[in-house]
């Protein structure tokens, strides 16, 4: 079995032609000269469970932290370094193959400063407001597991090509809208405007495009421990899975934040 994600490709566990790579994990690679099977051990869930927990607990700890100890002075500044260094990080261990430990807690620590800064300025202008998108994204994630586990969307090669593509527009949408947002466009493209419906139908579809993720998620994770993934693909999991989380979170906030008033 191969797993669907397309967030995975080039990582270490991707070893089937077409799929995850050229060589499957517990296979004939692993018994051929060169490889020391005793030297790792099969994924297991509770790896996965272990180390996606940590990276969630990091990526909150460093976001209450610059919640509450960078100035409002500082924030511009503060949130453009950890922009750029999320950014490095990630490509780091999407196109590195680099997914360890070190590297993942790291992108978690920075993405949490990200996220602090944001969320404290949405709640500043909306009261309450984060708590509900806390909320929000746990119910989100509680459903689109049970969705997977009974099976109602099943993960396929084609499901996966249209959640990359659908994904690869929503971003390549958020561009444009910048674009001409920063060349005198006030509203941009009105994908991101309280005013026009389009920003409330463009929230949706982000969400639910997250939501889609978390599904090619579990799937990675799901096909790692039948196939017998190395237990370092732990890591790759907790990755991909907090970056769908982050991502349904802060579209859920961005869309509470149509309906709330501010303080």
């Amino acid at each position: 079995m191969e797993s669907r994600n397309p967030a995975f490709r080039g990582s270490a566990f991707d070893q089937r032609a077409g799929g995850y790579g050229a060589q499957p994990y517990g296979g004939a690679g692993y018994g051929a000269p060169g490889y020391a099977p005793a030297a790792t051990r099969p994924m297991t869930m509770d790896d996965v469970v272990v180390r996606g927990f940590l990276t969630l607990v990091t990526l909150m700890i460093t976001a209450a932290l610059a919640w509450a100890l960078v100035p409002t002075s500082l924030a511009a500044p503060v949130l453009v370094v950890a922009l750029i260094a999320e950014i490095g990080i990630w490509a780091f261990i999407a196109f590195g193959r680099k997914a360890n430990a070190a590297t993942v807690l790291a992108f978690a620590a920075v993405y949490g400063v990200v996220v602090g800064l944001v969320s404290h300025s949405y709640n500043d202008l909306y009261h309450g407001v984060v708590f509900q998108a806390v909320v929000g994204t746990a119910l989100a994630f509680g459903a689109t597991l049970a969705v997977y586990a009974l099976r109602i969307v099943r993960v396929t090669p084609k499901f996966a090509r249209f959640v990359m593509a659908a994904g690869l527009a929503l971003i390549g949408l958020m561009i444009v809208n910048l674009v001409v947002h920063l060349f005198g466009g006030d509203h941009g493209i009105g994908i991101r405007d309280p005013a026009s419906p389009l920003a409330y139908i463009f929230s949706v579809a982000a969400i639910l495009v997250g939501c889609f993720f978390l599904l090619l998620d579990f799937d990675a994770v799901e096909t790692g421990v039948r196939t017998g993934a190395p237990e370092k693909f732990a890591w790759y999991c907790a990755f991909g899975l907090v970056l769908s989380l982050v991502w349904i979170y802060l579209e859920i906030l961005r869309l509470l934040s149509y309906f709330s008033g501010r303080d």
